[in-house]
């Protein structure tokens, strides 16, 4: 498989895409294997409950008895451990380890190494008294965790910037340190080093006791639906899942059915047509196109990202659902916000929260001073930017999300002391042009976002403004399907829950049927080979 466009990511060594039939036969032995043990233990819960031989479960990672303590000695141990969530536990770890081991095992002690620092660090805060000797150990989890993100995500990132000020004062090419370059960076670790790291911060706020389950804790970490590409799960929500026996009734199964369903729709027939069809050849080479045809590209990658990373956050909730595990929600129609901050509450859900939690209030939100409030805004835009990728266009991207979330905070301050409405109380062709506003703003920063270099960027600029109209290579169909995938994104949120419901109540066969019927779909319109997703280089 091909590097994603624009970036130095490979994916030659990617086996286990949610959009191929190895994930499907991977998980089909992840569902039946963790449900035979979860019926096995409740099996041999009962008759032990009977004679007083098991022990009660706790909810959650604090000191209360749990179903893995106090058992009976003897035959009654054993038959304990197996009527407990130890069992279903240590089965799902060594699959989510295999998961992450398909893209390259030599990162496996990385994860494995990260999530066992934190656990005891996170134990010794929990411990201690001293606030300094806390702190200290705040301090060092956070140095070693974005050390660790810094030098496998942005150590190349900097070796290149290094090489170009060394040309530029030598006022000639130089030699590159081409050597000192890590080849293949972790897949995921942006997204388990906040999830890990933000773990200890909350035991140091004493938001949450330290979880006394080591294998619990690197389950969280490493749970394969969320590992790669998020979403990024807060462990008070994740941890005393694993502490439970799971749970999955009719409409949970048909739900997480269908969450996959729709997200391999968006993926594989939305998604990856318009980046092959269109996309990826408008931003490789803008001066071939006209300015229509630029636009639909630029309007096209709107869309592919959505579908694209919203079809992949279908497919993570969907699967971790059918184990009877609970995600949260990740998008919320994000294109039909009315503005840039409401945009943010909808897009990526689990970052842009973590980043407000652990970035924006830390450095003061908007307790201080309006100067200090859009300074605040801007660094946590420009370092979300940089998580997105080791790249100046993507920092500029951050940028321009906190510009426009600085100048939306002072538009909506001076509408507030004018005692005028907010947008839900303004007529609806107000409301719409908000809208419109903002879907453009934020296609206006996605150009920087896709394009692999500023000069590029420049390139897709420029073409737009010829104002050129011809366009030969959209053809009606391509048409059809960038209005299609554009219309997805303003379906209305109560006509999705019908849809949704509707299919949950069905009986099993027709919705075999409807699956199916997908299957058929997706077989038709997969390309040659499964494209990755696009945030799998985050």
């Amino acid at each position: 498989m091909a590097a994603l466009p624009g970036s130095h990511f490979s994916f030659e060594r990617c086996h286990v895409l949610f959009n191929t039939l190895d994930y499907a036969w991977f998980f089909a032995l992840a569902f039946v294997g963790s449900w035979a043990l979860a019926l096995l233990a409740g099996a041999v819960r009962r008759p032990l409950s009977a004679t007083g031989g098991s022990s009660t479960t706790g909810a959650g990672g604090n000191s209360g008895t749990t179903d893995d303590e106090t058992q009976a000695p003897g035959r009654n141990r054993a038959l304990g451990w197996l009527g407990s969530s130890w069992p279903r536990v240590i089965f799902l770890l060594a699959l989510s380890y295999t998961f992450y081991s398909f893209w390259n095992w030599k990162y496996l002690p990385l994860i494995f190494g990260s999530s066992t620092v934190d656990f005891f660090l996170a134990r010794a805060i929990g411990r201690e008294e001293r606030p300094r000797v806390r702190k200290a150990l705040l301090v060092v989890t956070v140095v070693l965790n974005l050390g660790f993100l810094g030098f496998f995500k942005y150590w190349n990132f900097a070796v290149e910037n290094v090489h170009t000020v060394r040309e530029l004062l030598a006022g000639a090419p130089v030699s590159a340190f081409d050597t000192l370059k890590v080849t293949l960076p972790p897949v995921g670790i942006s997204f388990f080093t906040f999830e890990s790291m933000s773990y200890v911060i909350d035991v140091y706020r004493r938001e949450m006791p330290p979880h006394r389950s080591y294998f619990r804790y690197l389950l969280f970490v490493a749970f394969f639906p969320h590992l790669v590409a998020g979403p990024i799960v807060r462990p008070r929500d994740l941890l005393p899942q694993f502490e439970r026996m799971p749970t999955l009734t009719r409409d949970e199964a048909g739900e997480g059915m269908f969450l996959v369903a729709v997200g391999l729709l968006k993926k594989v027939v939305l998604s990856d047509q318009l980046a092959i069809n269109l996309v990826d050849r408008v931003f490789e080479r803008p001066e071939n196109y006209s300015a229509l045809e630029v636009l639909a590209g630029v309007y096209g990658y709107a869309a592919q990202i959505y579908c694209d990373f919203s079809g992949y956050t279908d497919i993570a909730i969907g699967s971790a659902l059918l184990l009877g595990v609970r995600f949260p929600k990740n998008f919320d129609a994000p294109y039909q916000a009315t503005d840039l901050a409401d945009f943010w509450r909808r897009w990526h859900i689990s970052l842009s929260t973590w980043l407000r939690d652990y970035l924006y209030i830390p450095l003061g939100g908007n307790r201080m001073s309006e100067w200090h409030t859009y300074r605040n805004l801007m660094i946590t835009m420009v370092l979300g930017g940089l998580w997105h990728g080791a790249s100046w266009t993507f920092v500029f991207w951050g940028f321009l999300h906190g510009l426009g979330l600085g100048v939306t905070r002072a538009f909506q301050r001076s509408r507030a002391k004018a005692g005028k409405q907010s947008a839900k109380g303004r007529p609806f062709p107000i409301r719409a042009a908000m809208v419109l506003l903002t879907f453009h703003y934020v296609c206006f920063a996605w150009i920087f976002f896709r394009a692999p270099s500023f000069k590029q960027a420049m390139l897709v600029l420029k073409q737009l403004a010829t104002m050129t109209t011809f366009h030969p290579n959209l053809p009606g169909i391509l048409v059809g399907l960038l209005a299609v995938a554009i219309g997805c994104c303003y379906v209305p949120r109560a006509l999705y829950e019908r849809i949704r419901h509707g299919f949950t109540v069905l009986p099993a066969p027709l919705q075999g049927v409807v699956l199916f019927l997908v299957a058929v779909v997706l077989h038709e319109a997969a390309s040659a080979a499964a494209v990755p997703f696009v945030y799998f280089q985050f």
